[in-house]
């Protein structure tokens, strides 16, 4: 880094340090379900927990979960691309991380990235993060740890409708509407949002065909448009039983440029088309004779389609009449399926606070996965199932002493029974909290990684991306141990984690004579050899480490200083074809050092209006790749405004915001395809206007006491 970079990070440390809301002094009181299933303060929960606060989402005012995560914590890394979100948390990349929306994963996975644009921003409570496979209750894709999306609940609200409209540079648009009611004890919330951008170029210089072009048509983020519409009901069969039915359907489209100079990298002859569903159905008995313990069902069905949607005509492979023929024509409006995959659902899980402060989380799990992919398998589909169970249990053996142990039983179709350990301990003494943990991981392949092919192009370079049916389970364990401190203005965390994976699946160079029986040549294209052949291969073991510091000082009731720092160090073991032996590498999009901060201040002027100012930076050092150069070093600054009017405790409210994003204008313009620090388009300004209409909630009375309480 340079030496203005670290006095960046030295004036953050001097701030006050932690963009989590974990460390808000105003969160004392916060409650978290995400590491042992059953609710716990945050102060208190043995499984150490970040959580990203209502507070601050509203007064930080992001475009998107991408943005929120990347500038509010410290420990993730984000490179948007047309597949969905390439995201990175403590060295480890999508596959290893598991998205939950309100405790269910989020379904989606083409090229291995999730679209996080089916979460609608202006629709969260909170966000919980938990890193590295610490609980028993999760499975596959929580090796580096896990994001649970809290959605806002509406049922305590009466009628209310709500309107959002976001607008920025570049013609990028985010909007939210939502209209909830209560009827005797049905509750019904249905929720809308659109997000459209056209897209920028930061540089018009690509590397393809062994030369460099100057005015190419590449754009650093495509145009896309995507919507959503989304419905939850629920009822209340009684005083103890619930019932709860929702679904929801998504669509993107992705643009991209149809003419140019140079049709072999800068253009292209179809754009992407995305289609999800889900559809669930749940409820909870909760038992009438201790009202804590609790037994609840779900059963969820999710869809997730893949589309070229052709501009040009195009020349493809495709089977007719079930022979597969070369050269099959494409023509403009026609649309193609590459994948469909759909998983079902199903599982129980009961809480049970037990005698000798014992609270025993057990549950059992069935997941049934099927991918078409009529040109990318070689029947057409393919498919998987998983079945597990799990129990975890909580005791309080002293005040002060928590231990957490847990067991996860997974059984899979292809790779069979494996058990899986977690433990935590957890020391109490006043306001400091002292927590270690171990727990080891179990990931099957997924159902691309053993049958999926696909082309991948990157610029000048081709690449045949190959499943492989041979493939073997990874395993993991990680390591943890957390020191915190909370006082009433002052809180301080240090993580130190270690994760260690063995048998990772990665994509490995191959000659075409290892390119399995049954799978034509054709796929590697004309044959000239201008494209390579990779194949998923357990080839590498990887080690990540890393620390975490993470403060936050209260210096006034209006103003709160905070921030986060990260370091990291990564190591694997990846098979070099020419040399023909493991070779020790970094792994792709390592940044050593990921910083952020803010200052917070809020202002009550009047009962009808108060102001907002949230000023907040974050940085990365280079981050660092095997091919195609590493990323730039960055520094961004943004200030965002709230102007909330009317009282709360009215029907009708509104809100403004105005804020101005990259204050400094720095922009990366390394040429494509090379790997960018930071695709931002530079100095952006946005603005956001917000109406809510509420009728029928009940407003309860805060003492001054209660208040000052919260507040502490």
């Amino acid at each position: 880094m340079t030496s203005k970079q670290w006095l960046c990070v030295l004036v953050a440390f001097i701030c006050g340090m932690s963009t989590q809301a974990q460390t808000k002094v105003d969160s004392l009181r916060e409650v978290v379900v995400t590491g042992t299933g059953t609710e716990r303060l945050l102060r208190n929960a043995p499984v150490q927990t970040e959580v990203i606060s209502r507070k601050m989402l509203d007064t930080f005012g992001g475009k998107s979960v991408e943005e929120i995560l990347g500038s509010l914590t410290a420990s993730f890394a984000f490179s948007e691309g047309d597949m969905g979100s390439q995201m990175q948390l403590g060295g480890l990349g999508n596959a290893y991380i598991l998205v939950l929306i309100d405790g269910k994963r989020i379904h989606g996975d083409v090229g291995g990235e999730n679209d996080l644009g089916v979460i609608d921003p202006h629709n969260i409570e909170r966000i919980e993060i938990v890193k590295g496979a610490q609980s028993a209750l999760y499975g596959s894709d929580a090796m580096a740890g896990v994001i649970n999306i809290i959605t806002k609940k509406h049922k305590d609200e009466g009628l209310v409708i709500d309107n959002t409209t976001r607008y920025g540079s570049f013609n990028d648009l985010r909007q939210h509407n939502g209209i909830g009611f209560t009827v005797g004890s049905l509750t019904s919330y249905t929720n809308f949002q659109l997000q459209h951008t056209d897209g920028w170029q930061n540089t018009a210089d690509e590397y393809a065909e062994g030369k460099v072009v100057h005015d190419s048509r590449t754009k650093t983020v495509n145009e896309y448009t995507n919507w959503q519409v989304s419905e939850r009901l629920d009822y209340a069969l009684n005083k103890d039983v619930s019932l709860y039915a929702d679904g929801m359907y998504y669509t993107k489209g992705i643009h991209r440029p149809t003419d140019g100079k140079y049709p072999s990298c800068d253009v292209f002859t179809y754009d992407l088309m995305y289609r999800d569903a889900s559809a669930s159905v749940g409820g909870k008995w909760t038992m009438p004779a201790q009202r804590r313990n609790y037994v609840s069902f779900d059963l969820d069905w999710n869809k997730h389609a893949y589309y070229y949607d052709y501009t040009a005509r195009t020349y493809e492979d495709a089977y007719i009449d079930g022979v597969l023929e070369h050269g099959v024509p494409m023509y403009p409006g026609q649309k193609r399926l590459q994948s469909d995959q759909q998983r079902m659902m199903a599982s129980l899980k009961g809480v049970f606070y037990l005698p000798y402060a014992n609270t025993l989380n057990t549950g059992l799990e069935y997941r049934y996965d099927y991918l078409e992919a009529p040109m990318r398998t070689d029947n057409g589909h393919a498919s998987d199932w998983t079945g597990a169970l799990y129990v975890q249990d909580e005791f309080d053996l002293l005040k002060w002493l928590n231990l957490t142990a847990g067991l996860r039983l997974v059984d899979n179709a292809e790779f069979g029974v494996r058990l899986t350990p977690k433990v935590s301990m957890m020391l109490s003494a006043g306001d400091w909290r002292f927590r270690m943990g171990w727990s080891q991981g179990f990931k099957t392949p997924t159902v691309k990684e053993l049958h999926y092919r696909y082309l991948h192009v990157m610029g000048s370079s081709t690449f045949f991306n190959i499943g492989n049916v041979n493939l073997d389970p990874q395993l993991s364990n990680y390591y943890s141990a957390n020191v915190e401190y909370r006082g009433k203005r002052l809180t301080a965390s240090l993580t130190v984690y270690q994760n260690q994976l063995d048998q990772m699946i990665a994509l490995v160079n191959v000659p075409v004579g290892e390119i399995p029986a049954g799978i034509t040549t054709a796929y590697l294209g004309d044959g000239s050899g201008n494209v390579q052949a990779r194949m998923y291969k357990n080839m590498e073991d990887a080690r990540t480490r890393g620390v975490d510091v993470n403060l936050s000082y209260r210096l006034t009731r209006e103003l709160t200083l905070t921030g986060a720092y990260s370091w990291l160090d990564t190591k694997a073991h990846q098979y070099n074809t020419s040399k023909k032996r493991l070779e020790r590498v970094v792994i792709d999009g390592t940044a050593h050092h990921k910083w952020s901060a803010s200052a917070v201040w809020q202002h009550r002027f009047s009962a009808t209006y108060r102001l907002g100012i949230n000023l907040s930076t974050r940085g990365s050092s280079e981050r660092l790749y095997q091919n195609n150069g590493n990323g730039k070093p960055f520094q961004l600054w943004r200030i965002n405004t709230t102007h909330d009017i009317g009282r709360t405790d009215r029907k009708l409210s509104y809100r403004v915001e105005v804020g101005v994003d990259n204050i400094l204008n720095q922009v990366d313009r390394t040429m494509h395809p090379y790997h960018l620090g930071s695709n931002s388009s530079g100095t952006t300004v946005f603005g956001t206007f917000a109406i809510k209409f509420k009728q029928g909630k009940t407003i309860k009375t805060i003492t001054k006491k209660q208040t000052n309480h919260e507040e502490d």
